[in-house]
This record gives structure tokens, sequence and C-alpha cells, in this order.
């Protein structure tokens, strides 16, 4: 695995548009259903079992959390859509706070949605990537818990998937992962790789 990612350490949390840290280099987001492993995800990329803050609790984060990377690169943790029982009211300042990041955030190179490979693109995630579309931003889906399938079952859901994002935008790449056995870890840096340091694709 990368040393690259394990370098990764919290930065900041903002609230509103005010409080993001300033524009630098490059920076790749993550989104996901509060219970899709999302944090779990970006901790087992970077082999630090408490980056991001997991919770038995799904939509507990609730801020969007940057960490810095050497040379001016960020991995950005964005609160779970499908959210906690909070007030409609702060669920739609959360959206609207979470939409204009990924509008106007101009170091974005792409969005990675973390989804349960077990119940993949539900309403929220297609809605999600219906979204993103409008607004030609890079997607790369990631898999998730693909230990608690067989492999075959596995390769069937990630080409159902892939079907499905195709249908959506071309473009459109997604993979299998597994945050607690450690699969598709590489194949995630790749990615990463390639929106990060585009000019040479690796790091």
């Amino acid at each position: 695995m990368s040393a690259f990612y394990r370098q990764a350490s919290f930065l900041q949390s903002a609230s509103t548009m005010d409080t993001l840290p300033p524009e630098l280099g490059f920076e790749v987001a993550f989104a996901g259903r509060s219970n899709a492993g999302k944090s779990s995800t970006l901790n087992r990329l970077c082999e630090q079992k408490s980056l991001a803050r997991t919770s038995k609790t799904p939509g507990r984060t609730q801020l969007i959390n940057f960490f810095s990377l050497p040379d001016d690169k960020f991995l950005v943790d964005l609160p779970g859509y499908g959210f906690a029982k909070v007030p409609e009211r702060v669920k739609r300042e959360w959206q609207r706070f979470i939409e204009s990041y990924l509008t106007n955030r101009a170091p974005l190179r792409g969005l990675v949605i973390v989804m349960d490979i077990r119940r993949p693109m539900l309403e929220y995630d297609l809605n999600m990537l219906a979204w993103t579309n409008t607004r030609d931003l890079p997607v790369h889906v990631v898999l998730n818990k693909s230990d608690k399938l067989k492999h075959g079952q596995a390769k069937t859901m990630l080409l159902t998937t892939q079907k499905q994002l195709k249908e959506i935008n071309p473009q459109y790449t997604a993979q299998i992962y597994s945050a607690l056995k450690g699969v598709g870890v590489r194949d995630l840096e790749k990615q990463l790789n390639g929106w990060l340091n585009p000019e040479t694709k690796e790091i």
C-alpha cells in the first residue's frame, strides 16, 4: 500500500462555506449513505484506525472534514446522506452546504461515492449521481463491504453497478472494496492518484 496516504492528517472541519480552508492544490471528496462505511473506507486507505471518525450511529458526521496530504493534496469527508434523525431544517442546511461545496470548490478533482455492495444504487445514490452528472464532476464508486458476499456475488454486483453507471455517465467507474479486509485498496489508490496528481498519474 502507498506510504503517501499513510501521511494523511486531520486539517480542519467546516460547517459553512466561510469556514472552508483556503483553495490550494487538489482534493478528492468522499460521499455516501450514512451506513455505507465511508469513514472506514478512508481509514483503511490511509492505514489509520481513527483518522475519519466512525460511529455506530449513522449520520453522526455533520461537518465537512479535511485531511491534508503532502504537496497540497487533500482528502475530504462529506456528511453522509440519508442523514440521522435530525430536524428537516438541519438536513436542508447540510444539503445546501454540500451542494455549494461540490459546485464551487475549485481544487475539487473528483468524488468517491461509497456504497454498501449488498445494496448499491439506492435512491439517495441515484440522486447524487444524477446531480453530479449535471455538473460534470468525475465520480468513482466504491462498493464497500465486499467481505459480506461470496466472490461470485460481489463480481455480479460490480458488473450490475457498472452497467447502471454507464447509463448515467460512461466516464463513471466502480470497484469492489472491503474496508475490513483491505480488498481493493490499491485500485482506489490508483484512482485517487490520477485525480490528485494528473500530470504523472502516480504518486
